[in-house]
């Protein structure tokens, strides 16, 4: 499978729709006090790099990276389109996020993710690529809904996450 990974620097109708997609669906699976996903307008913002896969002109797959401190960065955002699942997006997504933060020289990368039964392919798959479990990071608070993981990238390759 070869897709295109591009940065995403201003909003777009499709892009909109595919956020907003994002944060309906996990409405369910949290309280509002425990959803961490960030707005389009947040994820827009400085200190946020966003990217997008596409097919025909509309989003596949989203990832971001958010500055948490001087070489860490938190992975926001990541979402497949619910009809393309377990078709490789998702890797492929998250490999390039790696490869993107460990490029600009980022020495860890931390998520925080549902600790329900909804998030458990996502969390299946940060394991994959080396991310294990951690203390909340940065401004999160300890929250029993969340599941926090961190991925130092100061080792000399990422797994084989197939």
């Amino acid at each position: 499978m070869d897709i295109v990974i591009d940065r995403i620097t201003a909003a777009t109708p499709a892009l909109a729709r595919f956020i907003a997609a994002h944060h309906a669906e996990m409405a369910g699976t949290a309280p509002p006090e425990s959803q961490h996903a960030l707005p389009l307008e947040g994820l827009l913002k400085p200190g946020v790099r966003l990217f997008a896969a596409s097919e025909d002109g509309r989003p596949v797959a989203t990832g971001a990276l958010a500055v948490v401190a001087d070489g860490h960065e938190e992975l926001k955002s990541m979402r497949t389109d619910p009809r393309l699942r377990g078709q490789g997006h998702g890797r492929a997504m998250l490999a390039f996020l790696i490869d993107d933060a460990r490029g600009r020289g980022i020495r860890r990368l931390s998520l925080e993710t549902g600790a329900d039964d909804f998030f458990a392919p996502a969390r299946m798959m940060y394991t994959r690529f080396g991310f294990t479990e951690c203390e909340p990071f940065g401004s999160y608070l300890p929250d029993p809904l969340s599941t926090f993981m961190t991925l130092s990238l100061v080792r000399s390759a990422r797994p084989d996450a197939r």
